[in-house]
C-alpha cells in the first residue's frame, strides 16, 4: 500500500532531495534492480527476498556501480543525462549530478583518476576527472559503445562496440582511439583476466565468449558457452567468472587460467546483469524479459527463489558482494 502510494508522486524531472528510499531500520542488506523501462529502482530486502520500495530515478537506468571508495552507488540515466548517488546500504539519495550525457556504462579507472561512460546512442566515449566529474574528453568511436573496462596499469580502457562487431582500445593519457578489433556479432560484457594478459568479450550474436591478446591485437581463442554470451561477473577467488547467456537462458562458469568453459546451468528469462552474495552462497540474475530477480543457490545451482520487480530489469547491486577479482 506505502509502495503504491508513494510512486504517484514521482514525475521525470522531480528534483533529487525527494527521491530518497525509504527503508525499515532493521533492515540489514539490500539489493538495488533498475528497472530500465520503467524508469525506476527497485529495493530488495536479501533477507526476505521482498521488494521494499519502487521509486522513480530518472530517464531510462541502465547501469550501476559503486564509487572507488563504496560510500556511494552511482546510477546512470541515459535519456535524462545524469547520475544519482545512493547510499548503498540504506538506499537514501545523496545527489544528483546533471550534464552527464547518455551514461549508459561508466567505470572508474583503478589508479581513481578518470570516470569513463560509454555513450551508446551517441557513439562516444566521455572522459571526465574522476574527483569532480569535469569532462575533458570526448572521443568518437564506431557505432554502439556498450561496456567497459581497464588495463591494470590505468592506461589503457577497452570498450565493445556493440553495432559494429568490433571492440576499440582507447588511450586515456593520450585520450584518443588507438585500434579496434573485429570480435564477433554483437559483442557486450567485456573483462580482463587478473594477470592482465587477455580481454575477454561476451560475444552476444554468438554462442562465445571471444579471448584477445591485447597488447598483440589480436583474437587468439573463442570460448563455447551457449547462444548469447553477454555479461560478465568474477567469483571472487581470481580465477573463475561468470557469463549470462541470454539467448540460451544460462549462466556459465569459465576458469580465466585455463580459458575454459567449465560449467553451464539454466537461468531462465533472458538473465543479464549478475550479483553474487560475498559468502557465495547465491547468485542474484536480472531476468530481463520476465520482469523478475532469479536468486541461484550456488551449491545446487537451482532456482531459490524469483522476486518479481519492473519492467525490463537491468543493472543489479548488492553491497555485501563478492570481491571483483
Amino acid at each position: 500500500m506505502f509502495k503504491n502510494n508513494y510512486l504517484k508522486y514521482f514525475h521525470v524531472g522531480i528534483p533529487a532531495a525527494f527521491l530518497a528510499f525509504w527503508l525499515p531500520a532493521a533492515t540489514a542488506q539490500v539489493a538495488f534492480v533498475l528497472n530500465s523501462a520503467e524508469d525506476t529502482v527497485s529495493l530488495i530486502d536479501t533477507k526476505t527476498y521482498k521488494e521494499i520500495s519502487r521509486n522513480r530515478v530518472g530517464r531510462e537506468p541502465h547501469h550501476l556501480m559503486a564509487t572507488p571508495d563504496d560510500k556511494s552507488l552511482i546510477v546512470a540515466n541515459v535519456q535524462s543525462n545524469d547520475l544519482v548517488f545512493f547510499d548503498p546500504i540504506t538506499g537514501e539519495t545523496q545527489k544528483r549530478v546533471p550534464k552527464i550525457s547518455d551514461a549508459y556504462q561508466l567505470g572508474y579507472s583503478p589508479d581513481r583518476k578518470w570516470f569513463v561512460a560509454a555513450s551508446l546512442a551517441l557513439d562516444r566515449v566521455d572522459i571526465y576527472t574522476a574527483d569532480d566529474l569535469k569532462l575533458v574528453k570526448r572521443i568518437a568511436t564506431p557505432k554502439g559503445p556498450s561496456h567497459i573496462a581497464f588495463s591494470k596499469d590505468s592506461r589503457h580502457v577497452f570498450v565493445t562496440l556493440q553495432h559494429s562487431n568490433h571492440i576499440g582500445i582507447i588511450d586515456l593519457i593520450e585520450q584518443k582511439l588507438l585500434a579496434t578489433l573485429p570480435v564477433g556479432k554483437q559483442p557486450a560484457g567485456i573483462w580482463v583476466t587478473p594477470d592482465d594478459k587477455h580481454v575477454l568479450v561476451g560475444v552476444m550474436g554468438e554462442d562465445f565468449v571471444a579471448v584477445v591478446d591485447w597488447r598483440k591485437r589480436e583474437l587468439t581463442q573463442k570460448i563455447r558457452t551457449a547462444p548469447g554470451a553477454h555479461n560478465f561477473l568474477p567469483m571472487g577467488d581470481k580465477r573463475r567468472i561468470l557469463v549470462t547467456n541470454r539467448v540460451s537462458n544460462s549462466v556459465s562458469i569459465i576458469d580465466m587460467t585455463t580459458l575454459s568453459a567449465l560449467e553451464t546451468f539454466k537461468v531462465p528469462g533472458g538473465p543479464d546483469c549478475m550479483e553474487l552474495t560475498a559468502d557465495g552462497k547465491e547468485l542474484w540474475v536480472t531476468s530481463r524479459w520476465i520482469q523478475k530477480v532469479t536468486v541461484i543457490d550456488m551449491e545446487t545451482k537451482k532456482i531459490k527463489t524469483q522476486i518479481p520487480v519492473g519492467r525490463s530489469p537491468h543493472g543489479i547491486y548488492i553491497h555485501a558482494h563478492a570481491p571483483r577479482i
